[in-house]
């Protein structure tokens, strides 16, 4: 069966002062709104899932790789694909909404152990 989402209606999580988001999750893959503060800090992390990010509004800044040597800003209208297990970090450059799309969905924010993302 469908079903359909509105995301106003979706309740909002707030992970800290800086960053809050609202998900859609399917069977194999999630769908997530993450809203950041100017300034707001996703910390260095990796997962085994595949990730796109789409940007709604405002810009984020990201380094990859274990050493960040990469870095990319990610600004209103840009898709970033990071494939499985690639260390990232990002940062919110202005305030910022972006879209996450994650295959499979990710367990560790469905069950609330993604502590790194917590402040």
């Amino acid at each position: 069966m469908a079903t359909h989402y509105r995301w106003d209606d979706l309740p909002r999580e707030e992970l800290g002062p800086l960053i809050g988001r609202r998900l859609v999750t399917g069977e194999r893959l999630m769908l997530a709104h993450v809203y950041l503060a100017k300034g707001a800090i996703v910390p260095k992390h990796s997962h085994d899932n595949e990730q796109l990010t789409y940007i709604l509004e405002g810009t984020l800044r990201f380094w990859l790789g274990d050493d960040e040597s990469e870095v990319v800003d990610v600004a209103v209208g840009d898709v970033l694909h990071i494939p499985p297990n690639l260390t990232h970090k990002a940062e919110a450059l202005e305030d910022t909404l972006d879209v996450d799309i994650f295959a499979p969905p990710r367990a560790d924010w469905l069950d609330g152990s993604d502590t790194y993302l917590r402040s």
